[in-house]
């Protein structure tokens, strides 16, 4: 017998629960937390042993509507993605996924702190309610002070009206990227990314309440819960919370 065997079946388990997404650091992070004293290298090897990999990362197209006269709110944010207290800038932004019923629309509230989704929203509509449930979503989640950024694209939905009354209710401040830049919203891009890519590349929707509860689970029971993130130390978001209490605006 393997005197791998036990460890070849744990990175088995963790390659199965994580749809294929992590690769030997992120492996090795978690087996370490699991009490395991491995490295980058050992756990590559036994990626190699347990024949599996990581998933290849696929492009994906985004579309926005920028293309209306509604005020538009200045970058305040200007790409600086690290801030040091919780609920002092969110960034939002929206996405597709196909089903055989057709679009599902997602959007996202992403605390910038610890890249945690702290709200969401999904439709088969894009409309400005999507974006506005996400939002509310957020604010009765965590009851930010006042002064919060809100940074988000130039779309439709995030400069009309409504939402820039609900804005100003909740006492944010509205920050938007520059036309056409998506590096300005950088982070929620990445988000939408590793949601593609990580856990629903391969897997075709029949329907929208398919769609909607396997985004519910990557969010809640993945993502926030468990998914390790370079940025934060290979933490997942809610232990990165949890040792790093949240801070209210000053």
């Amino acid at each position: 017998m393997d005197p791998d065997f036990e460890l070849i079946a744990k990175v088995r388990q963790i390659h199965s629960d994580t749809r294929g997404s992590y690769g030997s650091r992120r492996i090795s992070s978690q087996l370490r937390d699991d009490g395991y004293d491995i490295g980058r290298y050992r756990a590559r090897n036994l990626m190699k042993k347990a024949g599996v990999s990581v998933k290849r990362r696929k492009k994906f197209k985004r579309t926005t509507d920028s293309n209306h006269k509604l005020p538009i709110a200045p970058n305040l944010l200007n790409r600086q993605f690290e801030v040091e207290r919780a609920d002092t800038v969110w960034c939002t932004d929206i996405t597709y996924l196909w089903t055989l019923q057709g679009w599902l629309y997602l959007a996202v509230v992403l605390d910038l702190y610890s890249r945690k989704i702290v709200g969401w929203a999904m439709s088969n509509r894009l409309t400005a309610p999507l974006v506005k449930e996400a939002l509310s979503m957020a604010y009765w989640r965590r009851k930010p002070e006042k002064g919060l950024i809100h940074h988000s694209d130039r779309g439709s939905q995030y400069a009309g009206g409504d939402y820039k009354k609900l804005l100003e209710q909740y006492g944010m401040i509205c920050s938007m990227s520059r036309k056409g830049d998506c590096w300005d919203n950088a982070v929620v891009e990445s988000f939408f990314h590793s949601l593609k890519t990580e856990w629903i590349a391969d897997i075709i929707y029949k329907t929208r309440d398919e769609a909607r509860s396997d985004v519910i689970r990557y969010i809640e029971m993945f993502y926030n819960s468990h998914r390790l993130h370079s940025f934060l130390g290979y933490k997942n978001p809610n232990a990165f919370e949890s040792n790093f209490p949240l801070a209210k605006v000053a």
